[in-house]
């Protein structure tokens, strides 16, 4: 047998190997516990379970997210907080639908869209997974770059702040040594920076918790807010999240022999989950309701982005205490932070799923950290000196993580409703009913985003046919995507001798 090469495993590449895995094994009932039922709930167990949830919803707190709650609140003040609700419910709905898939067949969405799809349908997903993966993480690298610049007084301008930024790679590989809960105790320290940073805020600002109540609770929509209203649902679902969430459900170890077992994991995933995008959400609101009570009816309020925000609210609510402008900083940094490492987490997953690169997992994450890093270097380096064109650059970003979602919502549910890929943990005919509704409307939104952005920025007969070209190739996918989950074959055969709950 042939040496193996350095950088190569032995084995075929898998999200996490044995020994990563954290045993969640408590007691004697779970060496003599039922195989179909699963055993009574446990704290010390949901303390086990807890952490991939809270990973997860850091994609509902990136900088993007803050950028469309702070614009929401700016313009539409509190009438759109319901919305932010049900966007969180919807989003909630997908995750918990992504940990299914990989709680119940031990592998992840890029892996099985692997073995599902053709060659050509499965490249093309893995580039527009990627294309969706660089431009969140230039959103959420140039979030951290002024995060740096308010923190610094200006004195580190946008480029080197994304240089510094770029290190945060050598963090995730040093804690990722450590172990997983390691690296899941660091996250949860970052979502609580964020929260006791907008927290803060949001006493200094001191809304009105009646109107903060109505808000949630009393829908309300109008002809000014319906863009703000398609922003609001349309950040919430993040393409490599999806990917993300199937991935890191699979660091625990879970007897996958006994259905029991696979049930009891899926219990307490979708407690901390709904946990995680409980907490999600509250801070969400802090920053919603921050801007709607400081900028709502001003004349400034169509004026303010993330690059001028912390300079707007320093203006408004002055120094207190402690310098509000460095209170949204801390936030912000923490925001931006969280979110690319969880991006560079995502992007070892994704390329390891789809193109099956049996790499040591340093060596994707440098891969997946120079393609992002490259891209965003160069949008520092054209961008820095306008906020204009920054918040135009955030526009597109957000067209391109828009134009991928199908490509992500379309195989989770194709692949969570099949019998012969999840066994008896398919989803039913009603749930499966009301996911592709929420997965259409999600859909159809962001599809008003493409259409209201390229009707106002597509200019010249050139480019708009080129424009038009590219629309009908990805309908066309699109719609092959849908046949397919309507009248699903294996691509592959149905033999899979691991990980599937039919054959337990």
């Amino acid at each position: 047998m042939p040496p193996q090469q350095p950088l190569l495993e032995p084995e075929e590449d898998t999200a996490y190997d044995s020994s990563e895995k954290v045993v969640v094994a408590v007691g004697v009932e779970d060496e003599y516990g039922d195989d179909v039922e699963a055993p009574p709930f446990s704290w010390k167990k949901l303390w086990l379970f807890t952490g991939p949830g809270f990973l997860m919803s850091i994609a509902f707190l990136d900088p993007g997210n803050l950028e469309g709650d702070l614009q929401s609140g700016a313009i539409a003040g509190y009438s759109l907080l319901w919305l932010l609700m049900w966007a969180t419910l919807m989003g909630l709905l997908i995750q918990l639908l992504s940990a299914r898939l990989g709680v119940a067949t031990g592998r992840h969405l890029a892996e099985l869209c692997r073995e599902e799809y053709p060659p050509w349908a499965r490249i093309v997903l893995w580039l527009m997974t990627e294309l969706a993966l660089i431009g969140s993480d230039i959103q959420e690298v140039i979030g951290s770059a002024i995060a740096i610049r308010i923190l610094s007084n200006g004195f580190v301008p946008l480029w080197a702040g994304v240089v510094i930024t770029a290190l945060d790679c050598f963090i995730f590989l040093f804690l990722e040594n450590y172990g997983v809960r390691k690296l899941e105790a660091f996250f949860a320290v970052l979502i609580g920076i964020m929260a006791l940073s907008f927290a803060w805020m949001f006493g200094e600002a001191k809304p009105n918790g009646v109107d903060v109540l109505l808000g949630v609770l009393v829908p309300k929509l109008s002809s000014r807010t319906i863009k703000q209203a398609v922003g609001v649902v349309g950040c919430i679902i993040m393409p490599h999240n999806v990917f993300l969430h199937s991935a890191l459900v699979q660091s625990r170890q879970i007897d996958q022999s006994k259905k029991g077992r696979v049930q009891e994991a899926l219990n307490y995933y979708s407690i901390e989950s709904t946990l995680a995008l409980a907490v999600s959400f509250i801070i969400n609101i802090f920053v919603t309701t921050v801007f709607a009570k400081g900028f709502y009816g001003t004349e400034i309020a169509d004026s303010i982005g993330l690059v001028n925000a912390g300079t707007y609210l320093q203006e408004k609510y002055g120094g207190g205490l402690f310098p509000i402008l460095y209170i949204w900083g801390i936030g912000l940094l923490a925001a931006g932070q969280s979110s690319t490492i969880t991006g560079t987490y995502a992007g070892q997953f994704i390329m390891g799923g789809f193109l099956n690169l049996r790499l040591k997992k340093w060596v994707r994450a440098l891969i997946t950290r120079c393609c992002a890093i490259i891209p965003t270097m160069i949008v520092a380096l054209i961008f820095d000196t306008s906020e204009e064109s920054l918040d135009i650059l955030n526009e597109w970003l957000n067209v391109l993580q828009s134009v991928q979602i199908p490509f992500a919502l379309i195989p989770l549910l194709c692949l969570v409703s099949k019998e012969q890929i999840m066994g008896t943990f398919r989803i039913g005919p009603v749930l499966k009913i009301f996911s592709w509704l929420v997965a259409a409307l999600v859909i159809v939104i962001n599809g008003y985003l493409l259409l209201d952005f390229f009707s106002s920025e597509v200019n010249g007969a050139v480019f708009a046919v080129v424009v038009c070209a590219l629309t009908a190739a990805y309908v066309a996918f699109v719609i092959y995507l849908i046949a397919r989950a309507v009248s699903f074959s294996p691509w592959q055969s149905l033999d899979r001798s691991k990980g599937t709950s039919t054959e337990n």
